[in-house]
């Protein structure tokens, strides 16, 4: 068996990531210089970090979404509810991630995973961006070999009460809501996913896979900025299912120059599950 791989750490001056998306060959040209994290999960139920373990981008450490990226699911927070700051600090501390240390996510599924942590870390001031177009573009080799990870410590952060919203001020809102999810979601539901059918009141439906061109990269800033734009989208407050893919709307608002928008952690799951809370259909 070889020897695990080393992260590499660069010597140079900190590099300065250029914007929330990188493509494969600023990554391979910055490597040293960043910390790579795999972050695939999958709502069929197939492991991530299986996917992870064989092959990922040389270097790369792996974050669990259940279980390191988000609290405990349960009926009343939600599939993924927000990580508490301990919860947070203490996986990248694990991951090797120091305060400060640029970062870049990636998945295999158009960014919907990847910018759960790109958005974690944006709201906190930390350097961070998302792979555009995942794994599939890396222009390297991949890796099977385990890197060896220096664990560092983070003192937890609150989180900016402003780019979180609860379902009670969401309720509240006269602004724009965005439904991240599948139209067919957003108008009937998904059995399977689904506490029941339907979505907030008043909401939007803004697939997140609209944000992507048919490679499966972002569209253009000024493209994204039309599409926002069709619905009278300046700042939101976005959800879907579980609080995973509505950072994927995020993303694409950030890039589109709209970078003040909230998250409803809780998302569908969470108000869904809620018999009081009222809910639309169509």
């Amino acid at each position: 068996m070889s020897a695990p791989e080393p992260l590499r750490r660069s010597s140079r001056p900190r590099v300065r990531i250029p914007g929330p998306l990188v493509d494969g060959r600023w990554l391979a040209d910055h490597l040293a210089d960043v910390r790579v994290v795999d972050v695939r999960w999958y709502l069929d139920g197939r492991s991530g970090k299986a996917a992870y373990l064989a092959e990922h981008i040389p270097g790369a450490v792996w974050l669990d979404i259940d279980a390191e990226l988000s609290e405990p699911a349960s009926p009343a927070a939600g599939r993924h509810p927000l990580p508490t700051p301990q919860r947070f600090a203490a996986a990248l501390g694990r991951a090797g991630i120091a305060a400060g240390q640029p970062v870049v996510a990636y998945d295999d599924a158009g960014g919907s995973v990847a910018a759960r942590l790109w958005w974690l870390l944006h709201v906190l001031g930390e350097p961070a961006a998302v792979l555009d177009g995942g794994i599939a573009t890396w222009p390297g080799r991949l890796s099977t070999e385990l890197p060896t990870v220096t664990e560092v410590a983070r003192s937890p952060r609150p989180w900016p009460p402003g780019r979180f919203a609860s379902a009670d001020e969401v309720a509240a809102s006269a602004g724009v809501v965005l439904d991240a999810r599948t139209e067919l979601r957003y108008s009937s539901g998904d059995p399977a996913l689904d506490p029941r059918p339907g979505h907030i009141p008043g909401a939007r439906s803004m697939p997140w896979a609209g944000n992507l061109d048919s490679d499966g990269r972002f569209l253009p800033p000024d493209s994204l900025r039309q599409r926002y734009a069709d619905v009278g989208v300046g700042p939101a407050i976005v959800y879907c299912g579980s609080g995973v893919t509505a950072c994927h709307d995020l993303l694409a608002l950030a890039i589109a120059g709209v970078d003040d928008s909230v998250l409803y952690p809780g998302s569908w799951s969470q108000w869904g599950a809620d018999a009081c809370r009222p809910a639309e259909t169509g």
